[in-house]
């Protein structure tokens, strides 16, 4: 594709400030801040006009003004305004993460990373050490955690608990569906007979009714992390902040949180009041199987909350849950005899309650990891009321994997396909991986279909899922290009499905931007917000081994620099 692509849906962007589509334009609120940036080579994502190429923008109350050559913009600039000299760097459209957990990402990614932790063996001595550093009756927690080395003795508590006696200990999976809690843990957490939700969520025991520590799926990891003693407000402000300017430093302007709540709103409420809040949010709040009329009936009535760079009216619905776990639902059982168990008990009540979501003028977004999943949810998106003028279509998230038919009805649905390529980083090239082997040889080909996605005609976005994978675009990028760890010589993971540089950069600047119904964003033109990315190369041609270092010179949220290399 072109970075003419969707120009129909950007009629008017130079004309002036794009209208407010009631979705939070940067327009709405206040005034941003105001800069220049020359010397650049500008990657727009929209046909270029007039006479020749545009080197520099101007960007005035969070609003870019202007887009000329240098001597345009020096002279347009208002006097005392900052001019940024590029230096030949690359300027693009700010980079949007459209589906990650910066909030409680914050609070899963307490204590130590696990990630690399191979054997039973090294966890006992990994857990040991934090034992030993902590002060009586701290909680020991810890993310991460890999599958693999539970592969022969099952999920159990056991594994670690003569090592760290009786500190509660709470131990994350890296996928954020399964957690380990040692028995100190769930006693902390007044547990006491065997918690199970409607959405298969559940503390599990095993033949004799024991508590093995196993935490299965994301309802029940979300009753625990709330049992763990938290830090007063100002501390979790910081941490939030700190990992959203570890997102602004690697080049990112904003993201959509996809499990959000009343605190998300809150945090993001208070850090903008006072002037901390250095990225563009969307909040969808996360709509648990087990929730009522009355906790929807809560959610909708908060759509309308916002501030200057966050945004609600957005919810997330699961249908399933992941392949390793066999609790992604498949077309076919998996090699375990799993995967035929979707999320709701009664998938009439999960049509309900999108029904309303979907009425009510709410974006809706649903996990879907399996083939039958997306499916599924395709059917339930298509069978809703259209759409009234100027709300964005609904998005999928996730489908890991999905069949040719998937893949052509989700071609014609106009439904947004939101995917993360780099979660392939935890599969092995002679497909040994858990998730691989759960699929079995027939299906582990038809995963992470993103190139299959465009040929289709759908819309697709990118993003990290973070804390599961690294929130660096640049990482992410990589893998939806070379399909292979970009640090490592390997054959690419089913090398068709291969994106373009291009499309790659689009599909984290202006396709979600209109995925959105945002036509004042994911563009460089007159009336667009200034959120931009500097990079001290192109993103577009650099190879995909040489993204993950292409160096992020400058990020600008709102006409406000929230990073900047040393010398820029």
């Amino acid at each position: 594709m072109s970075e003419a692509t969707d120009q129909g849906a950007l009629a008017g962007a130079g004309a002036g400030v794009a209208a407010d589509t009631g979705t939070g334009s940067a327009a709405a609120f206040g005034s941003g801040g105001s800069l220049a940036v020359v010397g650049a080579r500008l990657r727009r994502n929209v046909a270029e006009s007039g006479e020749g190429a545009a080197t520099a923008i101007l960007i005035e109350g969070g609003v870019i003004t202007a887009v000329g050559t240098d001597d345009e913009i020096r002279q347009a600039a208002p006097a005392g305004i900052e001019i940024i000299d590029a230096r030949g760097g690359t300027l693009t459209p700010g980079l949007w993460d459209s589906h990650a957990h910066p909030d409680s990402g914050a609070v899963s990614t307490r204590g130590i990373d696990l990630g690399g932790v191979s054997t039973i063996a090294e966890l006992r001595d990994r857990l040991a050490a934090e034992h030993a550093r902590l002060a009586p009756g701290e909680w020991l927690e810890g993310w991460n955690l890999e599958y693999e080395m539970f592969e022969v003795g099952g999920i159990d508590r056991s594994a670690f608990e003569e090592v760290t006696g009786d500190r509660p200990v709470f131990l994350r999976f890296y996928d954020g569906h399964t957690g380990l809690a040692s028995g100190a843990a769930l006693a902390a957490a007044g547990v006491e007979e065997p918690i199970r939700y409607p959405d298969g969520s559940e503390t599990v025991v095993d033949e004799t009714g024991r508590f093995t520590g196993e935490l299965c799926e994301m309802s029940v990891l979300s009753f625990m992390t709330e049992a763990v003693p938290m830090a007063d407000l100002e501390a979790e402000l910081d941490r939030l902040e700190a990992v959203l300017l570890r997102f602004a430093a690697a080049g990112l302007t904003g993201c959509a949180i996809m499990d959000g709540g009343p605190r998300t709103r809150e945090m993001l409420r208070e850090l903008e009041s006072r002037g901390r809040l250095p990225q563009r949010i969307v909040v969808h709040e996360w709509h648990r199987v087990h929730f009522t009329d009355a906790d929807q009936d809560r959610i909708i009535a908060a759509k309308d909350e916002r501030g200057r760079l966050w945004e609600g009216g957005a919810v997330k619905l699961f249908s399933d849950g992941v392949i390793d776990t066999g609790t992604a639902l498949l077309h076919e059982l998996d090699t375990q005899g799993e995967g035929l168990r979707a999320a709701w008990p009664e998938w009439p009540e999960y049509l309900r309650v999108l029904g309303r979501y979907h009425d009510a003028g709410m974006l809706v977004a649903t996990h879907a990891v399996g083939d039958r999943a997306v499916n599924d949810v395709l059917d339930a998106y298509a069978d809703l009321p259209a759409r009234a003028a100027g709300l964005p279509a609904h998005s999928i998230e996730h489908l890991e994997v999905m069949s040719d038919a998937d893949v052509a009805k989700l071609g014609g649905s106009g439904i947004t396909a939101s995917m993360q390529p780099l979660h392939m980083q935890w599969r092995r090239e002679d497909n040994s991986d858990n998730w691989s082997q759960r699929l079995g040889e027939d299906r582990w080909g038809t995963g992470y279909r993103a190139q299959s996605v465009l040929d289709a005609g759908a819309r697709l976005t990118l993003g990290s899922d973070w804390p599961v994978a690294d929130y660096d675009p640049r990482v992410g990028m990589a893998w939806a290009r070379g399909r292979h760890d970009p640090s490592a010589e390997q054959a690419p993971f089913e090398p068709g499905e291969r994106l373009t540089g291009e499309d790659t950069l689009l599909a984290y600047t202006l396709w979600p931007a209109l995925a959105r119904g945002h036509s004042d964003r994911g563009h460089l033109s007159v009336g667009a917000v200034g959120d931009v990315t500097l990079f001290g190369g192109d993103p577009v041609t650099a190879t995909p081994e040489a993204l993950p270092g292409l160096p992020v010179l400058l990020t600008v949220v709102d006409g406000r620099v929230v990073h900047r290399s040393e010398g820029v």
